[in-house]
């Protein structure tokens, strides 16, 4: 019996569219029957008694009672199909590190207030216990924001159903939120720290606040509210060179980040003058760099990075590598940049790391491994092998359906007099939509000039016939001359909150405001929400799609089958660049 691949097609010509701890309450059947852990077989004797965990003495780290050095890379947990956590870790332990460092994602954990969810690839705990089982230690970065390139830096957009919302302060409405959020996360932290038996030796105070720097009581709050939840363990802040000078917090270690040696040696006689005498640590050594739609691939030399570590490492100072393995953004949760102009993150999140997105070795891979096993002291684990992957045969979608004929098939529309913002849209239980489409329809009697503020891009149908588009560059588009009853319909595409920069608590997406013809408000709205989850396509049984037409209207779905045999193996997408303008860019649904 064969194996089956659906692959289900959008078409909108879009341009931007992957410690010996028991187990906490919760958590999946597969973690709970986790071994306890002998943590003589992974550190020496003298550190089977903890008393002290990781401390900052002089310009030295010391781990209980002997100086340590921080040896690091970065995985994000979410970022990785959790059957392959495993294979990261392994080729991580055997490059020579002993630290994982991760961010955990606000907005993934509580898509809706107050509902949290830790399961499958977002089980926190069972990764934290597997690289301690593994052998690594852990440098968890909770955020709440944590950028990383990652839709509104990890912050639910939920939040921004608040108008006077300002995120990343002491506004209540937004360290409400926090606290009840950390009030869950930390329960299922504090277990896992060192003091407690578990790998997690420092934990990281917000991200790169220096660089935002609106609220000077933030920080502090931060740092008071994971100390009254029991974090114990090391606290470190981590700014890069734009906001080092304002990042620093009272009783909280600075780290940097940085990617060049002139930026390390400024960066350290800074820290030198603020904080004096104290171990110097590279939060960020970035390996590489991450991708924008219609941008180049970022690519890092090998040997500038070996050049740049060893540089980092003989000035005294421990490292992280961001990114030791980048991975995927899978779905819609990748982030933007809007300083002159606004681009949306890519899928991919290979970001050049020292391992591919799929998880393979590199030129810096054997570099730094090299390296790090030269100054180890013993030698290194063997490097796992690779994992088989496959190149399957071409296929074509052999199903189609039209958006307009869908619709019939979704929730009733929303009608409101005016445009509603995604966030704001009365769904998911009063949470609003995060990610995906939405719809806009009303009714227009004239042709004219139509205008509006469209986050972050909106293809305009007159009826079924779509006539442009507006977005950031192009505020407005002629409507042609209409007869009457007129259908005007604006599919507006979130291609990804902004992540980093002072304007994220602009990050609503939609329809924002009024829409204008002839700078007359338009009114009497009709609003779908396409929000592309795995519930959105189930509503589509297979009786509701057709075989595909010669000529397929868009926007529309297409479904194809993919065999992939009795055991498959790793594969990838490659979507051919098509000559039909309704076929320009696709989005893509899987499901086995």
């Amino acid at each position: 019996m064969l194996s089956i691949v659906s692959v289900l097609f959008l078409t909108a010509a879009s341009a931007c569219s992957s410690p010996a701890v028991g187990p906490s309450p919760g958590n999946s059947a597969e973690e709970s029957h986790l071994p306890r852990l002998n943590w003589s077989t992974l550190i020496p004797s003298w550190l089977q008694h903890r008393h002290l965990g990781l401390q900052a003495k002089g310009s030295n780290f010391m781990l209980e009672d002997s100086t340590f050095w921080i040896f690091g890379g970065s995985i994000h947990y979410f970022r990785v199909p959790k059957e392959y956590w495993r294979d990261r870790l392994l080729k991580m332990k055997a490059c020579g590190l002993n630290t994982l460092t991760t961010y955990v994602p606000w907005n993934l954990h509580e898509p809706e207030r107050g509902k949290f969810d830790f399961s499958g690839n977002l089980d926190l705990e069972a990764f934290v216990l597997l690289a301690a089982k593994i052998g690594l230690w852990v440098i968890l970065r909770p955020g709440p924001y944590i950028c990383s390139e990652v839709d509104l830096g990890g912050l639910p957009s939920w939040l921004l159903q608040d108008p006077g919302m300002k995120l990343r302060t002491t506004y209540k409405g937004f360290t409400e939120a926090v606290d009840l959020y950390f009030d869950h996360l930390m329960s299922r932290v504090v277990p896992l720290q060192y003091k407690h038996g578990g790998p997690i030796i420092a934990v990281q105070v917000e991200n790169e606040y220096g660089s935002y720097n609106k609220d000077p009581a933030y920080m502090p709050y931060v740092k008071k509210a994971l100390e009254d939840r029991g974090i114990i363990e090391l606290l470190l802040t981590s700014d890069n060179k734009d906001g080092l000078q304002k990042g620093v917090v009272q009783g909280v270690l600075a780290t940097i980040n940085l990617q060049s040696q002139q930026e390390l040696k400024l960066l350290s006689n800074f820290l030198l003058s603020v904080q004096g005498v104290q171990p110097k640590m590279v939060m960020e050594y970035w390996t590489g760099w991450f991708d924008s739609w219609g941008g180049p691939h970022n690519i890092l030399d090998s040997s500038e990075v070996l050049e740049t570590v060893s540089a980092i490492i003989k000035a005294g100072s421990s490292i992280n590598l961001y990114m030791f393995h980048g991975g995927t953004n899978f779905g819609f949760i990748n982030g933007a940049m809007h300083f002159h102009e606004y681009n949306a993150d890519v899928t991919s999140y290979d970001y050049d790391a020292v391992l591919t997105e799929a998880g393979d070795y590199t030129a810096k891979y054997t570099k730094l491994r090299d390296f790090f096993g030269s100054i180890s002291g013993t030698p290194l684990p063997p490097p796992p092998d690779l994992l088989p992957k496959m190149s399957y045969e071409p296929m074509m979608p052999s199903f189609y359906l039209s958006l307009w004929d869908a619709l019939i098939y979704l929730d009733d529309p929303i009608k409101s007099e005016k445009p509603i913002n995604m966030e704001n849209l009365p769904v998911n239980n009063g949470n609003g939509q995060a990610f995906g489409y939405i719809l806009y329809e009303t009714t227009i009697f004239s042709s004219g000039i139509l205008s509006g503020l469209v986050r972050d891009r909106g293809q305009v149908f007159v009826n079924t016939v779509s006539i442009g588009f507006l977005d950031y560059k192009t505020t407005k588009i002629t409507i042609p001359l209409t007869q009457g009853y007129t259908t005007l319909r604006i599919l507006v595409e979130n291609c990804g909150r902004v992540n980093y920069g002072n304007n994220i608590d602009d990050q609503r997406k939609g329809l924002i405001g009024n829409l204008y013809l002839d700078n007359s408000p338009l009114k009497n709205f009709r609003i779908y929400s396409l929000d592309m989850t795995k519930q959105f396509f189930q509503r589509f049984n297979i009786d509701k799609w057709s075989i595909i037409p010669q000529t397929p209207a868009a926007p529309a779905f297409f479904l194809g089958g993919l065999s992939v045999g009795l055991y498959p193996s790793d594969t990838f997408l490659k979507l051919e660049v098509c000559r039909t303008p309704f076929l320009s860019s696709v989005l893509i649904f899987l499901g086995l």
